[in-house]
């Protein structure tokens, strides 16, 4: 499949600002799953854009603009070639071991809830009881895409609606209670129909003598060929699309517009 997408993101100031970093990780790497036919990221100032690599080994890009800015837009538009892999990565090269997303964030701490509900999706095997888990989680939510962020994975679960971003977080509490390894992924999906306020999200856990393989609870599927795997990390945090700062007083307003089509 070929994706189009379209990612704005607008900041609004009340003050000009003297300065802006940003720290963009909005590009998708190249796997056997996909490849990324065009990718830009334009922004409407002088800046200087630098690219590199985070901890994680995503592909990030530095945004250095300075003052005096009222706003800042940047845009990131593409198109991306997609197969489908039934959720199993293929072909990128791993900077870290897999006991590495063993560890708890903030975000993701070990909950008695959520590990009694693992307890009742228990399979025959590890693959097993994970897809009956992410399955239970797509049943067990209303999803809410317009809510803001902020919820611990504990907190998300004991409401009746979650975000995303929420129910990937208890989808890696439950995997890591099991000894699996789990991952945050951030990107891009036609999930919620063409236009969204947010970027996706969804998980990855490594299964031994299969490899790591997405779980997408929103769904209740493995990622399949409409998904665009961009950006990994313990929790969303840190696999946030852009984080930065700002040198000047007042307050910002931030506008976020996803579209993502069948190119």
């Amino acid at each position: 499949m070929r994706l189009s997408i379209l990612h704005r993101t607008a900041y609004h100031f009340s003050e000009p600002q003297a300065r802006l970093v940003q720290l963009l990780r909005v590009t998708p790497p190249d796997t056997h799953d996909q490849t990324v036919a065009d990718w830009r990221i334009d922004v409407d100032c002088d800046a200087k854009l630098r690219d590199g690599r985070d901890g994680w080994g995503n592909r990030v890009t530095m945004l250095y603009a300075e003052g005096p800015l009222d706003g800042l837009e940047i845009e990131i538009s593409g198109e991306v070639l997609t197969t489908h892999s039934d959720g199993v990565l293929h072909g990128l090269t791993e900077t870290l071991p897999p006991p590495v997303f063993l560890r708890a964030t903030e975000l993701t701490m070990p909950d008695a809830g959520i590990a009694a509900f693992v307890a009742e999706q228990a399979g025959e095997t590890p693959l097993g009881t994970l897809h009956r888990l992410n399955a239970a989680l797509h049943e067990q939510f209303v999803f809410d895409r317009s809510r803001p962020a902020g919820l611990t994975a504990a907190a998300a679960f004991a409401r009746g609606e979650a975000t995303p971003r929420d129910v990937a977080h208890i989808f890696l509490v439950g995997a890591r209670g099991l000894g699996v390894p789990a991952r945050y992924v951030s990107g891009y999906s036609r999930l919620a129909g063409e236009h969204r306020p947010t970027p996706h999200g969804w998980a990855e856990a490594y299964i031994d003598g299969l490899g790591w393989v997405g779980f997408d609870s929103c769904t209740g599927l493995c990622p399949q060929d409409d998904h665009v795997r961009v950006a990994i990390a313990l929790d969303a945090v840190g696999a946030a699309p852009i984080a930065g700062s700002r040198l000047g007083d007042g307050q910002e307003r931030l506008d976020v517009e996803v579209r993502v089509a069948e190119a």
